[in-house]
């Protein structure tokens, strides 16, 4: 087996992509779900996930990696470093090549990239096997909520006091600071990828506090701020937002993010269970609800 850093190329992006693809259904299949077909949704979404590959590649080939047998890619691991905190992205292994040692070299190769960094901060699958695996790499699991359905109109009546409008590279200075203030660190270049990818960015800016969020289609992305009041605000602006008709989903909220999960709540939305996020060296970021991909 060779491990290599992931090229910022077509190839790797998309082996990367069909090894996420293969780990993701087989864990569904585990847990009694089926596979869709594919949505067009979907494809935008393959769009960004190839995307995220290469941008990540390019910010962090130090924590970047793959792992290849007899020429095949069989495990992948993106990480990135953002001002004293180690994010791991991605980690995955194909069913076939699992509990023969992959994982544990890709996490080390990877981890390598955070070593220096005080804090840790990843979104864990429901896999007990993971769930073991970053236990045992000290991080703290923090059971996560997910809110999915359509947005009933009648809760959103009410729009608030606080004016929130669209954002831009503009608010690059905004963004980063209310980063620093809920997670310890900004998210820096990952903002260009999100402005660039993402249908909206939402931006409050007040004498107050600040906080802005990220919407994709039905998805909210990702919100920061300064405090629960505004946060609120925000989701409920994003949510108020979502195309008529379509699936929201709203995911990783811990039970610090109870504000989310009432807004959620009073919009129609249904509350579930589904992995975690895991943190080191520090508690659950709050108010906040962290992307997926960028946490």
């Amino acid at each position: 087996m060779i491990l290599r850093q992931v090229r910022d190329s077509a190839a790797d992006a998309e082996a990367v992509r069909r090894i996420a693809r293969s780990a993701f259904q087989d864990l569904a299949a585990r847990a009694g779900g089926a596979e869709r077909p594919q949505a067009p949704e979907e494809e935008a979404r393959t769009v960004q996930q190839l995307a995220r590959t290469r941008h990540l590649a390019r910010t962090d080939p130090q924590g970047c990696w793959i792992a290849e047998h007899d020429g095949e890619a069989v495990g992948a691991a993106l990480s990135m470093r953002r001002e004293g905190v180690w994010i791991l992205a991605l980690f995955v292994v194909l069913p076939a090549a699992q509990g023969q040692g992959v994982g544990r070299l890709l996490l080390e190769q990877a981890a390598a990239h955070g070593r220096g960094c005080l804090r840790g901060l990843l979104c864990a699958s429901p896999s007990p096997a993971a769930a073991r695996r970053y236990r045992r790499a000290g991080f703290t699991l923090h059971p996560a909520m997910t809110l999915t359905g359509r947005v009933d109109r009648d809760g959103l009546l009410d729009p608030g006091d606080i004016p929130v409008h669209p954002g831009g590279p503009v608010h690059r200075h905004l963004l980063d600071s209310v980063d620093r203030g809920a997670r310890g660190a900004a998210h820096g270049p990952d903002h260009d990828f999100m402005l660039a990818h993402y249908d909206e960015l939402l931006v409050a800016d007040t004498l107050a506090g600040s906080g802005y969020c990220y919407r994709d289609g039905g998805a909210v992305k990702l919100l920061a701020a300064t405090s629960k009041r505004i946060a609120t605000r925000l989701l409920r602006e994003a949510l108020a937002r979502v195309p008529d008709g379509t699936e929201t989903d709203v995911e990783f909220l811990t039970a610090e993010q109870e504000w989310a999960v009432d807004v959620g709540l009073e919009v129609g939305l249904s509350l579930g269970t589904r992995g975690y996020l895991a943190v080191r060296g520090m508690r659950p970021p709050a108010p906040y609800i962290p992307s997926g991909g960028f946490l």
